[in-house]
Parts: structure tokens; C-alpha cells; sequence
């Protein structure tokens, strides 16, 4: 079909058609046009002639879709076999406008075959999951660089949004200090073979939460981007915002298909061989950014939780690596779907995680959450069934229900290897992050654990220094003499590997464990309140700590007290003067044995940080303002004035004005 509209600005249209106010179909958009063609074509089985179809056309928008006008297809006299070319006029009754367009569609009215369609399949179904299902031919690789020229006074932070069908990219927020600003941001996005819709790109300005300003917005035409040949943008932004410098590579995609379990790639020989020789060692110098291959056979879901009132569900299973997307077809009015569809992914990463999330189909509203599971590609063993527990969408907590897959994972390790030295990429879909207190705690409480255990390896070290075990401390002091004295820098790398090593022997000889504990279990109602006040007291403090130090830094070089940047002034002098003297080998033997021995030499003495001592001196910005006030306070007054500062005015002093005894 095709509409004719008659307006005076562009519009973004798509059209839906609807049966006794159940929505049958709904075509695409065609972005900035007045007069679209779709070329898209649907069937649905009717049960008698006397319905009459609703189409209705739309302006697809950002926030909410206007609606543009509506007409009507009457089936009761159309002839069987024979094809109707309908101008249908749009009407809207709270429009203004005389004449809202007028769409052509084609219509045919035939009977339907009933051993075509299964029970549990409809056909027009079939036809909207194909259409909800595309398969890519290429990836369309984008490289933000700069910005060029951009307005330097106070416009806040910079971000671009890109933009592909339903493919969003928002890049992070740059500060504007400069007439030139850098993203260096490199991301995918996918190109399906039908898709008509060019590369939109705008440029915005943030300043607070809600104030934003958009800079200026384009469109590349992916249709005459060449295949493997890097283009250069420069687009020139509305006037005085500058240009925007980018790049864009269209590259082919292989390996992505949706076929039966039977007729799978590897289940063929032939393709098999194919693939295995195109990730074989030998190859690794060829195509280094095709890491591996994924074929994943979904099968049957079990014991699906119920979603309607007659006690079934409508499931499909949804699969996903990183950016790339597939689902299968939907099983109606049944907890126990049996798909066996098999997908083929290609594998950009091998530390990217499959995720299968098994929804239930809600016709024109958002799909319904059953169940998902997620398994690393490093952890799957090829080619054997297995049956997983569905889980809820944080992954932590048990959905009702089970899955049953089948994994092959083919990969190159080399290629792998220097992928995992590269970025990762980003995830297109923007998570709406909100504060949750539950995953503030258990935030906390890993980081507790993570500082406990590095105080405890502290602790050890510095047992070694009190002498609390003669024979440890003797053997620590004679492997630090030998090591300073022997110090190579190959060393470093060495005993990492060795300690790597050692916790690697400690697994598998049963001594250790990488299992992961979260801080888990239900709490009550004051549990949660003192757990709240705990985590907000512990930030607070840490916060507190962090700021203190970096503020104290910065007070010793900007002189806030005199003596005390003196005294650095001095320390330094002397330090470098002993570094370029003395040899840094020399310099940490007598520091090490002054450690050990110090305990020996006095057992009553007191360790202590000689740096954390000194920067503990030095004042912090608001110790700097409470020491400013009382100073400006008593400079108000004559200096045989004694001043005290009163929480609370006695009774005796209400009627001096200064509020001061």
C-alpha cells in the first residue's frame, strides 16, 4: 500500500489495521516522507465476510504518535480470488483539515486451506514474527572522533545521540572547555537488507537534569555507502555550534540465521568442516575481528507460569549476544512450548554472556516477563542438551519454569585473546538506572569485603615487623633482604605469575573456593532501618575520608598553611637530593630493616605512617573556612576581648545585640 497525504510538513507514518479493536497488522515507518510506499503485504483468516477492517495511519513521534486519519475496508461485497485496488480517503472528525490524504491498498479475499495452518500457530502471526524477526546482512561500524568549533562559554555537557530504526547509541558527556572536544567513540550498529531508513545523528547540550538543547541534527544515506571502504563526515551543525567529525565503514555480515533444529548449520557436514577451518589456528591471521561462531538450539520451555485467565500463556524466546537479537516463533495458549528453532550468531567477544529471556505475548501491549536465564560463552560445553532454571530479570532470584538448549560455541583463541586486550562493546539498549537501597547495600558490603581482606593481608605483613612469630619474621626478613638486593623488573610480572599460580593449585586441591557469597536472607522491618543507616553512615564517612586527603594535597600546594608547605618544601629537597645520591636499592634496605629491627631495638615503641601523620596537619577546605570565621569574628573586636561562641544566649545576655559575652 501507498498513502498520498496533503500537509505542509513531513511526517514519519505508519499505518495499523484492525479488527473488531484487535490490532492485525502494523507495517513499518517511513521516516520524513509525505508520500510513502510500504510494499508490505499480511493475511488473516476471517471467520465469516461481514467484518469490516479499521486502518488507521500515524505520525510516529518521541514521546506519544499522532494520529493522522483513519478509513474503513468493507469485505461483505468483494468477489473470492479477485484483486481490489482501494483508494481509501483518510477522515479525522477533530480535524480541521478537509481532505487528511488518501492511502491505496490491494486487497484479496480467498479461502484458506485448513491443513495449512497448525493450532497452535496462526498464519497472520507467522507473518508479523517474520516481520518482527529480520535477519542483518551488515554491520555499520561508527567512529565518533570530535567536535570541531564548538561554542566555548558555559553550554555544559556535549553529548551525540545516533540513531538506526530502532537502534540508539547515546555517547558520553563531554565537558566543553575547549574549541575542540574528543569522543574517540567506536560502537555497531546493525544493517538489515530492507531497511530504507537512513543514519540519524543529532548533537545536544545538557546543562542541570532537564535543560537540554539540541545543536543540530542530519542524516547519512546508507544507501550509497560502499561495502568496506571508510567514509569521512564532516557536517557542519545549526549556526555558531560547530561541526561534528565522524566515521562510517559498512562491512558484511556473516553467519546469522534461523532454521529449523534439523536443518542446522553444524548439523550439515559440509558447513561444519567450513566453519571449524575458518576458526582453525592456522587462520588466525585472517578476518581477526570474527572471533568465533555460536549456534544455539532452542527446544522447549516447561512449566511456564500462567499469564491469561484461562491458565495459559503465550510464550517466545528471545535471544541475545551483546547487540545481536533473535527471537523465536510464538506457541499460543500453552505452559509447555515447544519451539525447536536453531540460531547462528557470530561471536565478537568470547567474554560476552548468551542471554534467553522467555516472554508472553500480549498482542498491541508490551510483552510479558516469564523467565531468563545467562550463561558465559567460556562456560559452555558443545553440543550437549541441557536444562536450566529460569530465573527473574535481576538473575539472582528463581522464576518458575525450566529451558532446554543445546550450545556449540567454535572460536579462534588467538583471535580472542587479542580481542580481550581491545574495548568492549557497548550495550545499545540504555538502562534507566534508579537508586535502589538493596543494591546500595549490597555494593557495600562486597567493598567491605574486598577492604577486609586487604587489611587482613596488611595485618600479616605488619605481624611480620611486631615479630609475633619469630620464625616468620625471620624468613620475611631474609626473602626482603635477598629480593631488594637482587631486584629486577622482570621480577614483578614473575611473582604475580606465581601467585596466580599458587591460588590455582589452592582450587584444585580443594583448599580454596571461587564460589561467590552475596550477603543474602530476609530481613525485618528494623533490621532494614539500621541497615539503612548503616550504609548511609559508612558512605558518608568514606566520602568524608576521600575528600579530607585530596583537599589536604591540595592545601600543601596552595600554601593555605605556610609552615607546613615550608616543611614539604624541605622534605622534598632533601629526598631528591638523597635519590640522586644514593641508589633507590640502598635507600628501601635501610628503610626495611629499620621496619624489622625497630621492634627489637624497643619492643614499647609505636608504628606508626610518617606521611599520613604529616597530612593529618594539614587542614581540610572546611577546617580552612571554620578557622577563617572565628579569625574574621575576632578581628571585629578589640584584642583584650575575650569572645565565646554560645549555642545557646543565657537569660542574663538576651539584650546585647552581638549575641557575644
Amino acid at each position: 500500500c501507498h498513502i498520498l497525504l496533503l500537509s505542509s510538513c513531513t511526517s514519519d507514518p505508519y499505518v495499523k489495521f484492525k479488527l473488531e479493536g484487535k490490532q492485525l497488522y502494523k507495517s513499518k515507518v517511513v521516516y520524513k516522507n509525505l508520500n510513502p510506499r510500504w510494499n508490505e503485504s499480511f493475511s488473516y483468516p476471517l471467520r465469516d465476510r461481514e467484518h469490516i477492517v479499521e486502518v488507521r495511519v500515524y505520525d510516529k513521534n518521541r514521546t506519544s504518535d499522532d494520529f493522522m486519519g483513519s478509513s474503513t475496508i468493507c469485505l461483505k461485497n468483494l468477489e473470492l480470488y479477485k484483486t481490489y485496488e482501494m483508494e481509501l480517503r483518510l477522515d479525522d472528525p477533530k480535524s480541521k483539515e478537509d481532505d487528511m490524504g488518501v492511502i491505496v491498498v490491494d486487497v484479496c479475499l480467498m479461502f484458506r486451506d485448513q491443513n495449512q495452518a497448525t493450532p497452535t500457530q496462526r498464519p497472520a502471526e507467522t507473518q508479523r514474527n517474520q516481520s518482527k524477526n529480520p535477519l542483518w546482512t551488515g554491520v555499520l561500524r561508527i567512529t565518533l572522533v570530535e567536535g570541531l568549533d564548538l561554542p566555548q562559554h558555559g553550554q555544559g555537557d556535549i553529548y551525540v545521540r545516533f540513531r538506526l530504526g530502532d537502534q540508539k547509541y547515546k555517547t558520553v558527556s563531554v565537558y566543553n572547555p575547549r574549541v575542540a572536544t574528543e569522543w574517540r567513540e567506536q560502537f555497531d550498529f546493525n544493517q538489515f537488507e530492507d531497511n530504507q531508513e537512513p543514519l540519524q545523528i543529532e548533537v545536544y547540550s545538557k546543562r542541570g537534569r532537564k535543560c537540554e538543547e539540541s545543536w543540530g541534527m542530519f542524516e547519512i544515506d546508507l544507501l550509497r555507502l560502499p561495502l568496506n571502504e571508510r567514509q569521512l563526515y564532516t557536517h557542519v551543525l545549526d549556526p555558531g555550534k560547530g561541526r561534528l567529525v565522524f566515521l562510517v565503514t559498512l562491512r558484511p555480515c556473516w553467519g546469522v540465521s534461523i532454521s529449523d533444529i534439523e536443518t542446522a548449520t553444524l548439523e550439515k557436514p559440509d558447513e561444519r568442516d567450513a566453519v571449524m577451518h575458518k576458526f582453525s589456528l592456522k587462520n588466525s591471521h585472517k578476518c581477526v575481528g570474527e572471533v568465533g561462531f555460536l549456534q544455539v538450539k532452542v527446544i522447549k520451555a516447561n512449566d511456564l507460569p500462567a499469564t491469561d485467565l484461562n491458565g495459559k500463556s503465550n510464550p517466545l524466546c528471545v535471544v541475545e549476544l551483546s547487540n545481536s537479537k533473535l527471537q523465536t516463533h510464538t506457541m499460543y495458549k500453552t505452559l509447555n512450548p515447544e519451539w525447536s528453532k536453531a540460531f547462528t550468531l557470530p561471536i565478537k567477544d568470547i567474554h560476552d554472556v548468551l542471554e534467553l529471556t522467555v516472554l508472553d505475548e500480549n498482542g498491541d501491549k508490551a510483552a510479558n516477563f516469564l523467565g531468563k536465564v545467562a550463561i558465559p560463552l567460556l562456560t559452555v560445553q558443545n553440543g550437549q542438551q541441557i536444562c536450566l532454571f529460569l530465573k527473574k530479570e535481576d538473575l539472582e532470584s528463581a522464576s518458575k519454569g525450566t529451558i532446554t538448549l543445546v550450545l556449540e560455541v567454535i572460536y579462534n583463541k588467538v583471535r580472542a585473546g587479542i580481542r580481550t586486550f581491545q574495548p568492549k562493546e557497548t550495550k545499545l539498549i540504555e538502562e534507566n538506572l534508579k537508586f535502589n537501597k538493596k543494591v546500595l547495600a549490597r555494593n557495600i558490603y562486597r567493598v567491605r569485603k574486598i577492604s577486609t581482606a586487604v587489611l587482613c593481608t596488611l595485618q600479616y605483613i605488619k605481624s611480620c615487623f611486631q615479630w609475633e612469630s619469630t620464625q616468620r619474621s625471620l624468613i620475611a626478613f631474609l626473602i626482603f633482604l635477598v629480593t631488594v638486593w637482587h631486584w629486577e623488573l622482570f621480577m614483578l610480572p614473575l611473582f604475580l605469575l606465581l601467585l596466580i599460580g599458587w591460588h590455582y593449585f589452592q582450587l584444585t586441591t580443594g583448599k580454596a573456593s571461587s564460589n561467590q557469597d552475596l550477603e543474602s536472607g530476609k530481613k525485618g522491618l528494623m533490621d532494614k532501618i539500621h541497615m539503612v543507616q548503616e550504609v548511609v553512615l559508612v558512605v558518608q564517612n568514606v566520602l568524608d575520608e576521600i575528600a579530607n586527603i585530596g583537599e589536604r594535597i591540595k592545601n600543601i600546594f596552595n600554601w593555605s598553611v605556610p609552615f607546613l608547605s615550608c616543611l614539604s618544601c624541605l622534605v622534598l629537597f632533601v629526598a631528591a637530593t638523597l635519590l640522586y645520591l644514593i641508589p633507590l636499592r640502598y635507600i628501601v634496605l635501610i628503610w626495611g630493616v629499620n621496619k624489622f629491627t625497630k621492634k627489637l631495638r624497643n619492643p614499647y615503641t609505636i608504628d606508626n605512617n610518617e606521611i599520613l601523620d604529616f597530612l593529618k596537619r594539614v587542614p581540610s577546605d572546611v577546617q580552612k573556612v571554620r578557622v577563617q570565621f572565628y579569625i574574621q569574628i575576632g578581628r571585629e573586636f578589640p584584642e583584650d576581648v575575650c569572645i565565646i561562641c554560645c549555642t545557646r544566649i543565657p537569660k542574663c545576655c538576651r539584650n546585647i545585640s552581638s549575641g557575644f559575652v
